[in-house]
């Protein structure tokens, strides 16, 4: 069986997710960094990477992804009323996202995100499921995929609507009501 990571694709499934990640001492960090994820379509390791002096009072940022070596912007100014309350207190070469032993990795968040889909039954949450929702709720809004392969830097079209699963949710629907009368 291939293991396959999906997107959250409903505004319940988003609430179920956080609400199983909000536990413990490190459930604003937790809630930050879904939120974060959600709403940038970065990848985790760039995520993980960010210091709090990047976003603090910053409502647009450059950064040069880990994976691509390549520039993107984030435009963070809806996210400020999230991000200010968690960066108090917080120095600017403080990794945005701590986990025990310093700055919180990409096999810790895993580790994190299979424990939340496990307290909601869910078998196909990772790593890549922020990105995924991103992209997955950008496309629902703007069906736009052009802008949002640019946005993901892949190099084709097909390949972003492979990554979001949307050829799953074309089929899905185009079958619902399909059916054959068997006498």
């Amino acid at each position: 069986m291939k293991y396959s990571v999906e997107p959250l694709r409903t505004q319940k499934e988003i609430s179920e997710f956080l609400s199983a990640l909000d536990h413990g001492k490190n459930r604003e960090r937790n809630r930050v960094l879904v939120l974060l994820g959600i709403n940038t379509g970065l990848r985790i390791s760039d995520i993980l990477a960010l210091d709090v002096g990047q976003i603090r009072e910053n409502e647009t940022i450059q950064i040069v992804e880990i994976k691509t070596g390549k520039k993107r912007w984030l435009f963070l100014h809806k996210l400020q009323p999230v991000l200010k309350p968690y960066l108090v207190g917080k120095s600017d070469e403080t990794p945005l996202f701590l986990g025990r032993n310093g700055r919180l990795t990409v096999n810790g968040a895993y580790r994190l995100f299979q424990r939340a889909a496990k307290k909601i039954g869910r078998k196909d949450i990772g790593t890549h499921t922020l990105r995924k929702t991103f992209g997955y709720h950008y496309y629902q809004q703007t069906h736009d995929i052009a802008t949002l392969m640019l946005i993901f830097n892949h190099s084709s079209e097909v390949i972003t609507r492979r990554y979001l699963g949307l050829d799953r949710d074309v089929i899905e629907q185009s079958l619902s009501h399909f059916a054959l009368e068997i006498f």
